[in-house]
């Protein structure tokens, strides 16, 4: 299904192809262990994941990749360009992809941070993510615990 949402001067549209590239150099300058091209292309094409970029005045600057089987999703990618940080481009982004994750009934939705990841797991705390485990020396450069958090979709609001 087609769909396109656009909030002031931000577009929230399908990842294509065609955005690889410059989502991989956002992914290089955000990560000491950036996703390459070949798993962008891997989310892209593949028919369990949901991939969107938010456009601000048609340059992209943020992107999000998430995995869902069954009634569970895996955030497996939240990223916005370092200059448009603290703007609400996550939260907007995430909101789109979440809409359509509860109309696909998926009832949770799990992910893993750094430990260190301050800002993130802030970010994911006031999205109403718990913490519900650890995963030891998940990370490397540097190696590094992962935080899994899981958000139960069911007793959200879906927005409009």
């Amino acid at each position: 299904m087609p769909f396109e949402t656009t909030m002031s001067t931000v577009t929230i549209r399908e990842m294509c192809h065609g955005d690889v590239p410059l989502i991989t150099e956002i992914e290089k300058a955000s990560y000491t262990m950036p996703w390459s091209e070949t798993s962008f292309l891997s989310e892209v094409y593949s028919r369990h994941s949901m991939t969107r970029v938010a456009e601000l005045n048609g340059r992209i600057v943020a992107y999000v990749c998430v995995k869902q089987v069954a009634d569970e999703g895996v955030l497996m990618n939240l990223t916005v360009h370092p200059d448009y940080r603290r703007q609400g481009l996550a939260n907007m982004i995430f909101s789109n992809a979440m809409d359509d994750l509860r109309r696909n009934s998926c009832r949770f939705l799990f992910l893993e941070v750094r430990i260190s990841n301050i800002a993130a797991k802030k970010l994911y705390e006031k999205m109403e993510f718990k913490v519900i485990g650890t995963r030891k020396d998940y990370y490397l450069r540097p190696t590094e615990d992962a935080l899994v958090m899981m958000l139960e979709l069911s007793s959200h609001q879906l927005t409009v």
